[in-house]
């Protein structure tokens, strides 16, 4: 049988990394590229199967994902943001909702899940519309005018939570909701008292403002989730530069160095030769007198204590331990700027400036141990900056300790949210389902053909009271319908999905709640994204062109 015959013309020969042959045929090429309806319906597609993938992670009966990097490492969560920034994404259109997770995380650090299954919603819902014959224009106005309605509804029916630094009751519910669906949900209570604890300490409340500088969570395997706990200043993953040096410093006055104990060297275009016995003594005394009047310089001061960034070989370390001055080697940049921050030192990067001015103070600095290695850390206490805290988070295993750390950011991010705002809606997918009912009754006021779209934007608000209730292993369909019926007849919009098996529906009783901002800004962006998506007729590679 004779080969077919290619046509010269239509083919480019070339080949691969072996140098074996192969053709690809130009038609071909042509025929991936798809342009206008087309082209917007692939790119929902790619949209909707991102959005499913973390669907079944949404509420406190949400499922967590494993994810594995390219060397093998292992995560487990069910955080939306963490899921999407580690998985690899070709699809244009879903790295832009890998953005939306992330830009959701960046400003609020909460409902990271629910801002992409509401996008994935969103853009499922204009599917049916353009199949309809409505311009994707058209369908963006209309879902940009329903999520107005949608916004301003979150304002009716949101309330104030009023608490003080003595009163955290409302704060600590509402990192306890953050907490729920996470990994640490069987000690969520006292992870919620250790963020609104963190907060409260580093908080400007008449400001509203929270430094999240001021916050260190820090982490160690071993110990169980229960041993967590609040250090009021900093902790440092280091220990004495030398076995005999004090266990403990009281009343410690801290020189903060970011220069090394060690001669000046040479620069790099210059070499010191060394020919002679004589010549290598006189340049040993020369680094040991070196040393001592670094020392010195320090003691002069009345430091009794020294913080550098960088390390120091075995002779200085001895020389240390000998004039009787602890020091501390190898701590990092955000650490050393944190300790200068709680005790009130400055940073000083040349022995010359070091002045007693520039001095931290601290009540006490130690070392604590734990487990059967032993293991140690210094703790920074009683320093004169209160508000610096540190949060000592313990696990099984590495995999958990980082899972708590995460949990505890969003715990942290909801807390200070309420500080910011102190408005908040009542979970559950109760605020939801009422802003749905919302713009379903707006849109018939409607009458350009942009009430579709309202109308399809109400469907998709309900696509996260639909998930949490599939989640929790209920029906979902009937869930929801008795729900909603329910918020009409009762004319209470805080009924939503009991996802807890609470045995009722009052999400304001069930202390669910959830910041208004954080819902806000869910529906925003969403939206927002869905415009930017329905606008995208055709994706054009640089250096394509048609023959």
């Amino acid at each position: 049988m004779a080969a077919p015959q290619i046509d010269p013309n239509s083919a480019v020969y070339t080949t691969d990394e072996y140098g074996r042959p192969f053709i690809i045929l130009r038609e071909q090429g042509r025929k991936t590229r798809t342009h206008g309806l087309e082209a917007i319906k692939s790119h929902i597609l790619a949209a909707r199967t991102v959005a499913n993938i973390v669907k079944t992670s949404l509420g406190p009966r949400g499922l967590d994902k494993i994810l594995i990097s390219p060397d093998g490492d292992i995560t487990v969560t069910n955080d939306g943001a963490t899921i999407l920034g580690q998985m690899e994404v070709e699809h244009q259109i879903a790295k832009l909702l890998v953005q939306l997770s992330k830009s959701q995380d960046d400003e609020i650090g909460d409902g990271t899940t629910g801002v992409v299954v509401l996008a994935g919603a969103l853009l499922e819902q204009s599917e049916a519309l353009l199949d309809r014959g409505i311009h994707p224009i058209r369908i963006a106005d209309g879902f940009e005018r329903a999520c107005g309605v949608a916004v301003q509804h979150l304002d009716k029916i949101s309330d104030r939570v009023e608490y003080s630094k003595e009163d955290t009751d409302s704060l600590i519910k509402t990192a306890m909701t953050s907490l729920g669906s996470k990994i640490v949900s069987k000690e969520h209570h006292q992870f919620a008292k250790i963020a609104v604890d963190a907060v409260l300490t580093v908080a400007d409340i008449d400001r509203k403002d929270v430094p999240f500088d001021l916050i260190k969570v820090d982490g160690k395997v071993g110990g169980s989730l229960a041993d967590t706990l609040l250090i009021r200043g900093v902790l440092l993953d280091k220990d004495m530069s030398h076995p005999q040096m004090p266990r403990s410093v009281h009343n410690a006055k801290i020189a903060i160095l970011t220069c090394p104990f060690e001669p000046p060297r040479p620069k790099t275009k210059h070499k010191l030769d060394i020919t002679s016995v004589e010549e290598f003594k006189r340049l040993q005394t020369y680094e040991k007198e070196k040393f001592a009047d670094m020392i010195q310089q320090v003691k002069q001061t009345g430091a009794n204590l020294v913080i550098c960034q960088w390390g120091f070989d075995d002779e200085a370390n001895h020389l240390l331990m000998q004039n009787e001055l602890p020091a501390v080697r190898w701590v990092g940049g955000p650490e050393i700027e944190l300790i200068a921050l709680a005790t009130e030192g400055r940073i000083v990067p040349r022995f010359e400036d070091l002045t007693a001015k520039k001095l931290g103070t601290a009540g006490v600095v130690r070392e604590i141990s734990f487990g059967t290695t032993r293991d140690k850390m210094l703790v920074i206490e009683e320093c004169p900056n209160t508000r610096a805290v540190t949060i000592f988070v313990r696990g099984s295993n590495k995999m958990i300790v980082d899972e708590a750390k995460r949990a505890l950011h969003d715990a942290i991010c909801a807390v200070r949210n309420i500080v910011v705002d102190n408005r908040i809606v009542y979970g559950g997918g109760s605020a939801d389902i009422s802003c749905s009912g919302a713009v379903f009754q707006a849109a018939d006021e409607i009458p350009s053909i942009e009430q579709y779209a309202m109308r399809s934007f109400a469907q998709a608000l309900e696509c996260i009271p639909l998930a949490l209730a599939e989640n929790s292993g209920l029906s979902p369909i009937e869930t929801l319908t008795d729900v909603r019926a329910r918020q009409v007849t009762e004319k209470n919009p805080n009924l939503g999905i009991d996802c807890n098996g609470k045995g009722h529906n009052d999400m304001k009783e069930q202390f669910v709640y959830d910041p208004l901002i954080s819902k806000r800004q869910q529906y925003l962006l969403a939206t927002q994204l869905v415009r930017a998506v329905l606008k995208i007729d055709d994706v054009i590679k640089s250096g394509d062109m048609e023959e």
